[in-house]
């Protein structure tokens, strides 16, 4: 997992919002990393159309409780 990068002594938003990504891709999607691999065995895969849905929830639902 990514650490979280400085940027003039406070956290980088973006760097906080890539690794609340992995985490989703991890337990939701049961993907190892969202890095490109340039492999077609490891960047490409199948899901299921109730797992996307499922990880885009978590992700709107992190976009909401970050907003607050």
């Amino acid at each position: 997992m990514k650490t979280m990068r400085m940027i003039a002594g406070r956290k980088n938003p973006e760097a906080a919002v890539d690794a609340r990504l992995e985490q989703i891709a991890r337990t939701t999607l049961g993907l190892e990393t969202l890095e490109t691999r340039r492999s077609d065995g490891l960047d490409f895969h199948d899901l299921a159309v109730w797992r996307i849905k499922q990880a885009l929830q978590a992700a709107y639902e992190a976009g909401r409780a970050g907003a607050k």
